[in-house]
């Protein structure tokens, strides 16, 4: 997709990250849901101080992806402490990919995960690694199209509800 582009998200960015993580995440996740658990989610998890802090974390990146002026999906990345489970200093962990549902099917995800691709070898980092909701198998066929496999599960808090996400990682060679 030529019109689409990807930039490192700046703390000017705290109200698009913001607006595309609550747009997205309610999209994917709503339906299977309770309204009362993806409200508390959305409000604990996109508030502008939790935004604001993680732009500031210098162990996270954040990348938008523009459908000309319109985001349209977005990236962020962790390293180190910032990981949500510690798997070493050579990992890079992908903890969201969210694309808009109007731009699914047009390889804005994939865009975004040759983003993390790039920022992993700018860091010398050796292996990827994210979890993903077990039921959410559009995303599982993504990751595994991409070479990851699964290693492990761990709890994902949504609202209050507890839900298992599978954990996948991809080692990548010294030539990325």
């Amino acid at each position: 997709m030529e019109h689409i582009i990807i930039t490192a998200a700046t703390a000017e960015n705290i109200s698009t990250i913001q607006q595309i993580g609550k747009e997205t995440f309610h999209e994917t996740f709503s339906e299977s849901n309770t309204k009362e658990d993806m409200q508390k989610y959305l409000d604990e998890n996109f508030s502008e101080q939790k935004v604001k802090s993680e732009l500031n974390n210098s162990e996270s990146m954040f990348f938008i992806a523009w459908d000309e002026s319109l985001p349209v999906g977005y990236l962020k990345l962790n390293i180190g402490a910032a990981q949500t489970e510690d798997q070493g200093h050579a990992a890079l962990e992908i903890e969201r990919i969210y694309v808009k549902s109007t731009h699914h099917g047009k390889k804005v995800g994939q865009m975004l995960y040759e983003q993390a691709l790039v920022t992993a070898n700018q860091l010398k980092k050796n292996t990827l690694w994210l979890g993903v909701w077990e039921e959410n198998s559009r995303a599982i066929r993504f990751y595994e199209k991409n070479g990851f496999v699964a290693f492990d599960r761990h709890i994902f808090k949504m609202g209050d509800d507890e839900q298992t996400d599978i954990m996948m990682r991809k080692t990548l060679s010294s030539a990325i």
